[in-house]
Formats: C-alpha cells, sequence, structure tokens
C-alpha cells in the first residue's frame, strides 16, 4: 500500500488539500495528515468543510505540535510527502530547515531521506523572497508545483480547475488517477469539420 503524508497550510486554496485528502482515499491511498491552525481557519473561511469533515478522510491525523510522531522520523517509512497548499510561510520554514512544528519536520525528514515532497504552492504576485525559496528547495530535492490550472481540457467547472491541479500533483508522487484529462497533442477537427490550431501544436492553422 502506498503511505503518503499529506500537509495542508493556511494558503488560499483549502479546496485543493481536500480534494487530494477525497482523491488518496478513494485510491486506497494511506494518508497521514497534518494540518497548520491557519489552514483550519482558511476551510473555515473559503469552504463549507467543518474540521471533522476534512480530518475524517485521513487515515491518521496527527497534531501540529507533536514532534514525536512517527512521521518526524526518518525511519518511519513513506512513499513521499504532499503539502497542499504550501503558503509562503510554510515554504519558508522548508528552505530553512526551521522545523517548529509536524508539518515542518515531516517535511525536512521528506527531504533528508530522498523521498518525493510537493509543494502546491499559492500565492502571486511572488517576491523575490518567495523565488529564492522555492529555488532552495528544489535544489533540495523538492518539486514546486504552483496551482496554475491547465485550461486545454476546456473545464466547466470549479471543480475541474480544482482536480487538474491536484491531478498533476498526483503525477509527481507517481500515483496512478483519473483526476485530469491528458493532453494528446496534435490537430483536431472543430465542429465545422475544419481543422483547427491548439495549443500545443507545431503546425500552422
Amino acid at each position: 500500500m502506498v503511505r503518503l503524508v499529506v500537509g495542508i497550510s493556511g494558503a488560499s486554496g483549502a479546496i485543493y488539500g481536500i480534494r487530494a485528502l477525497q482523491a488518496l482515499r478513494e485510491l486506497g491511498v494511506e494518508t497521514h495528515l497534518v494540518v497548520t491552525h491557519a489552514a483550519l481557519e482558511t476551510i473555515r473561511l473559503e469552504t463549507d468543510f467543518k474540521k471533522a469533515d476534512v480530518i475524517g478522510l485521513a487515515t491518521e491525523v496527527h497534531r501540529l505540535d507533536d514532534v514525536a510522531s512517527n512521521i518526524a522520523s526518518g525511519s518511519y517509512r513513506t512513499d513521499g510527502m504532499l503539502v497542499i497548499p504550501c503558503s509562503m510561510k510554510t515554504l519558508a520554514g522548508i528552505a530553512s530547515g526551521h522545523s517548529d512544528n509536524l508539518l515542518l519536520r515531516a517535511a525536512d525528514v521528506t527531504i533528508k531521506e530522498r523521498r518525493r515532497l510537493v509543494l502546491v504552492v499559492r500565492e502571486t504576485p511572488l517576491s523575490l523572497i518567495h523565488i529564492e525559496n522555492m529555488a532552495t528547495v528544489t535544489r533540495a530535492g523538492a518539486v514546486v508545483l504552483p496551482a496554475m490550472p491547465a485550461f486545454y481540457q476546456r473545464p466547466k467547472t470549479i471543480e475541474d480547475l480544482v482536480d487538474q491541479v491536484v491531478g498533476k500533483a498526483l503525477d509527481m508522487i507517481g500515483i496512478d488517477h483519473k483526476l485530469l484529462k491528458r493532453w494528446e497533442g496534435g490537430l483536431h477537427a472543430d465542429h465545422k469539420g475544419a481543422r483547427s490550431r491548439t495549443p500545443g501544436s507545431r503546425h500552422p492553422p
């Protein structure tokens, strides 16, 4: 069974973390959840989910201050960690190795054990501090995956946009899923039967 640590921090976009937990549960992935205090407030402000609804999606829930938790040790084997969404504060903590809570410690462990760490960062515009922190964690082996949904799949709902971002994040962990429509490339026939150019095509219209 795949075992994944999931961190939800206080950036806007709490629905990304919730949807990731839903998808991972449907896929039978064992999830170890850590939620920051700011994330709980963001969940309350941005969604209709209650705290109990969110933590109920995880296999195991860990207190933010429980630095003696199993996921705080590299000897506890996991298949990686997903921080979704990842605030700039959390990014800074990971980049500096300032592991003063369990989410940061679990991320630090993931990096030092050479496991896959995916950070779904959510902020705009980006300052030079943000960019340099992203460069630091990337050099350390993490994957920085901004919450930037694609539009080639012609999303019809907000849920489509959320699933596309979550699907990309799961791709980076190596988890099979059906959350997003994959680009198959090339020219396609439009509704009039004519040939039209689509994003990614190297051929003229």
